[in-house]
């Protein structure tokens, strides 16, 4: 997969795609039907049209982190659907100050020269959020493009949604989030180096930073481990903590994973968590003896539930 990071001045070999448009934040159901319906659309390449921030974190940066994913994982995760080009626009002013038809004609129409655009029934775009999915069918029929709007989808209790998801990660509903999702919910990025308090254990970790994320309940989850860098690379089982290690003082939120049956060094290698089951809330213990037998049980307690899978 591609990614292209401006709207103009393309060759035509990263212009003409049939290109689904949204944040996709999640990439759960909904947006996977989108996607597939720009799949089927044409015989053009297979394109995702996206905004790197996501909108809501330019035009409010206080914002409380909401993303179900970083770019990293977002990308990753339409690499497996078979998305070819990945249009990863930068949101800034000049963006955002774009009137709906100067959308269509200079980013959809002049820049990227797509065959056909496919956006959900609640898509908005444009200053202001003015641009309606029907407005967009209107400006595809003048402009060159053919414009499909899919209907949204419905899961089991009701609507698949970002805020569906959000709302049973952050109960620790995680099997709920990946019915939605299609997929285990996941956490990907670089390992950096922490306090290697693990390595002293007998448990060490790769940590990982969760800033921008919308955190999922604190605690300890049975994970599935995909290294996609490095000697190491391949598919592990672990299990995680994802919280502020309480018993260490006040910390960062951050994700620390202990991958079974691993030996080797992960320092600047790239992970691919993804949360599986919720084992047990963060807790302060008595010692150090009595964190490392609790430790103990949770490993045993995730790997039961890894290999059941």
């Amino acid at each position: 997969m591609r990614i292209i990071r401006q709207w103009s001045g393309l060759d035509q070999d990263t212009q003409g795609a049939s290109v689904a448009i949204g944040n996709f934040d999640g990439v759960h159901l909904g947006h996977q039907a989108v996607i597939e319906l720009a799949r089927d659309a044409t015989d053009a390449p297979l394109g995702i049209l996206t905004f790197e921030p996501h909108p809501r974190e330019f035009f409010a940066p206080a914002t409380p982190p909401f993303r179900l994913m970083n770019a990293e994982t977002r990308a990753n995760r339409l690499t497996k659907l078979g998305v070819e080009l990945l249009y990863e626009l930068p949101f800034d002013k000049a963006l955002s100050s774009l009137e709906a038809e100067a959308f269509a004609q200079e980013v959809l129409a002049d820049g990227l020269g797509v065959a056909h655009v496919v956006v959900g029934a609640d898509f908005c775009f444009g200053k202001g959020r003015k641009g309606t999915a029907e407005k967009l069918r209107d400006f595809g029929a003048r402009m060159g493009f053919g414009v499909t709007v899919a209907e949204l989808v419905q899961g089991g209790n009701g609507q698949v949604s970002s805020t569906a998801i959000r709302a049973a990660l952050t109960a620790g509903r995680t099997r709920d989030a990946a019915a939605m999702l299609g997929h285990w919910h996941r956490i990907d990025g670089a390992v950096s180096k922490g306090a290697q308090r693990g390595r002293d254990l007998g448990y060490p970790t790769a940590n990982m930073s969760v800033e921008g994320l919308h955190l999922p309940r604190l605690g300890i989850y049975a994970v599935l481990v995909d290294v996609l860098t490095g000697p190491h690379a391949g598919s592990y089982l672990g299990a995680a903590s994802l919280g502020v290690r309480p018993m260490f003082g006040e910390n960062r939120p951050n994700l620390e994973t202990f991958l079974f049956d691993f030996s080797g060094d992960l320092y600047g290698e790239h992970l691919s968590v993804a949360l599986v089951d919720f084992i047990r809330p963060e807790a302060t213990f008595e010692s150090l003896e009595a964190l490392v037998a609790q430790m103990d049980n949770d490993c045993a307690r995730a790997r039961a539930v890894l290999e059941a899978l």
